[in-house]
């Protein structure tokens, strides 16, 4: 395969050409792709055609899978790595998580072990006219860190932040026994990736809900003005989807949301693998 890596021209994101990712990738041509995710934190692939036990096959050498509550509801039928993403129902019943990941965030922060990242393979995209809609913003949180002044990265830089499970409005309510699982948890405010060592905002709103040694009133100015500053135009990647795109982001480099600019008739129909990585540092 002879690979392109192609950055978007914004703080994140890199078109990867070249490669088809039904067929055994070389560990030289992995490599490059690694590196490519590391260093622009959102990496795509267009025009792929994939069955779901090749996904898990690629998503897993990035990392053993992650499992979270929502692939007890909605997984695949003999891939339970992967979760369904969808606004279809059938007889009456979602078929997959609806209007899930609306506000910024980065993928279950609430756990003591956050994903190190998360894959989309796009296999129905809504659209309106020929349109496409449902597109995904990914925002450079070591962008955002890279551009704070001095003073502020001094203030911040050993805080860290309690993460609560309970904090995030979710289009599905969780059931007390995902509660009881996922107790608050917590992290350091400015993270170090585990592969680039480049350091990156971890303050989300709604997730954080605490920083250790800050009276409450302070800690929730100071959340809402970093989760402010994250998403500043400046750090953005805004990625339009087409059938057959497989693309994954790193839940230290950025953040994410889905723009929710569609509904039925528009179907939307996605298979998402989360990969699991290690304690923040």
């Amino acid at each position: 395969m002879t690979i392109e890596i192609i950055p978007t021209g914004a703080a994140a994101g890199a078109e990867i050409r070249g490669v088809d990712l039904s067929q055994d990738l070389d560990d030289a041509t992995f490599a490059a792709i690694e590196d490519a995710y590391n260093q622009r934190g959102v990496i795509f692939f267009r025009d792929q055609t994939i069955t779901p036990p090749q996904q898990v096959e690629f998503s897993r050498r990035f990392g053993e899978i992650e499992y979270n509550i929502f692939s007890e509801r909605w997984s695949v039928t003999g891939s339970p790595e992967i979760v369904v993403v969808s606004n279809i129902t059938e007889n009456g019943a979602p078929i997959g998580i609806k209007r899930a990941g609306e506000n910024w965030h980065s993928d279950m922060c609430y756990t003591a072990r956050p994903p190190r990242g998360t894959m989309l393979h796009a296999i129905e995209i809504p659209d309106l006219f020929g349109l496409p809609l449902g597109d995904t913003e990914f925002a450079s949180a070591a962008a955002a860190w890279d551009a704070l002044p001095d003073t502020l990265r001094s203030r911040i830089e050993n805080r860290h932040a309690t993460f609560d499970f309970t904090g995030r409005k979710r289009a599905f309510p969780p059931k007390q026994s995902e509660i009881d699982r996922n107790p608050p948890v917590c992290h350091p405010i400015v993270r170090t990736h585990p592969f680039t060592g480049r350091k990156c905002l971890y303050v989300m709103r709604d997730d954080c809900t605490a920083i250790e040694g800050m009276e409450q009133a302070e800690a929730d100015l100071l959340i809402a003005a970093l989760a402010d500053h994250i998403v500043k135009p400046q750090f953005i990647y805004r990625h339009q989807w087409r059938v057959g795109d497989v693309l994954m982001w790193d839940n230290c480099t950025v953040q994410h949301r889905a723009v929710q600019d569609y509904d039925m008739p528009q179907r939307r129909l996605m298979h998402r693998t989360t990969m699991g990585g290690s304690v923040p540092v």
